[in-house]
C-alpha cells in the first residue's frame, strides 16, 4: 500500500496595517503641581481677552516662553517631549522652540469652537485644572472640501479609528500634556463643570532640510 505524505498547512493572519497614521503624544504629569498651581493662578488674572465665538471663553495674550518666569520653567519641560515628537513628523531628532505660549479660562457655558494652529508645526495643550467630562478636547478629521461625501450612520454601526469623524481625548489631570501636529482640527465642547484653566502653545523646528535645501526658523 503507498504511503501518504502528511503536512499540516497553516494560513497566513489577515494584517490591517494603519498606513501613515496621525501621531499624537499623551505625556501625564509633564508639569508637577506646584507649577501647575502658580501658572493658573497668576495666568487667570491676565486673561482678559474675549473669544470671538464663545461667550465664557477668554485667553491672555500671546507671549514667549522668555516673557514669563512660569512659562520658561513651562517650556524647559516641555523641550524634550517636542524632541521626541518632532521626531514622528519629521524623521530626524532636532533642536524645538516654542514660539508663543498662552492661557485659556473656559467658564461654565464655554466651548471652543473647532480649529487648529497656524504658522507652526506642533501644537500642545497643557491641562491646569481638572476638566470635566464633557469638556474633554475632542479632535477631527478636517473638513473634506467639495466633493460629495457618503456616510453610513446608524444604531448598528460601531465606529471605529477608520470611520470616525471625531475622537476626544483621554481624561486629563492636571499636569497632564498633549501634544499633536498643528494642522490637526480640535474643539472643546460646552463647559458643564467648574472653570476649565488650559495653557497652549505652538512650536517650530530650528531648521529643516531637504537634499541640500534648507529652511531656517527664527524669531
Amino acid at each position: 500500500m503507498r504511503g501518504h505524505s502528511h503536512y499540516t498547512y497553516t494560513r497566513a493572519m489577515d494584517e490591517i496595517i494603519g498606513l501613515f497614521p496621525v501621531p499624537f503624544m499623551r505625556a501625564p504629569a509633564t508639569l508637577e503641581q506646584a507649577l501647575v498651581q502658580d501658572l493658573a493662578t497668576h495666568f487667570s488674572a491676565l486673561a482678559v481677552r474675549d473669544n470671538n465665538s464663545s461667550p465664557n471663553l477668554s485667553h491672555t495674550e500671546m507671549l514667549r516662553p522668555g516673557d514669563s518666569p512660569l512659562f520658561t520653567e513651562a517650556a524647559a519641560r516641555i523641550a524634550p517631549k517636542l524632541t521626541e515628537f518632532g521626531a514622528l513628523l519629521f524623521g530626524e531628532q532636532m533642536p524645538w522652540a516654542i514660539k508663543e505660549m498662552w492661557v485659556n479660562l473656559l467658564d461654565q457655558g464655554g466651548r471652543q469652537a473647532m480649529h487648529n494652529h497656524a504658522n507652526s508645526f506642533i501644537s500642545g495643550v497643557v491641562y491646569l485644572t481638572p476638566t470635566h467630562p464633557q469638556s474633554q478636547t475632542v479632535f477631527m478629521k478636517s473638513p473634506g472640501g467639495t466633493d460629495f461625501a457618503f456616510k453610513n450612520e446608524h444604531a448598528g454601526t460601531q465606529p471605529g479609528p477608520y470611520s470616525s469623524d471625531k475622537w476626544i481625548s483621554p481624561a486629563p489631570t492636571p499636569g497632564d500634556m498633549v501634544l499633536f501636529p498643528s494642522y490637526l482640527m480640535h474643539a472643546v465642547p460646552p463647559n458643564q463643570g467648574k472653570r476649565r484653566i488650559t495653557m497652549a502653545f505652538n512650536a517650530i523646528p530650528t531648521r529643516l532640510e531637504s537634499w541640500g535645501y534648507g529652511i531656517q526658523f527664527s524669531g
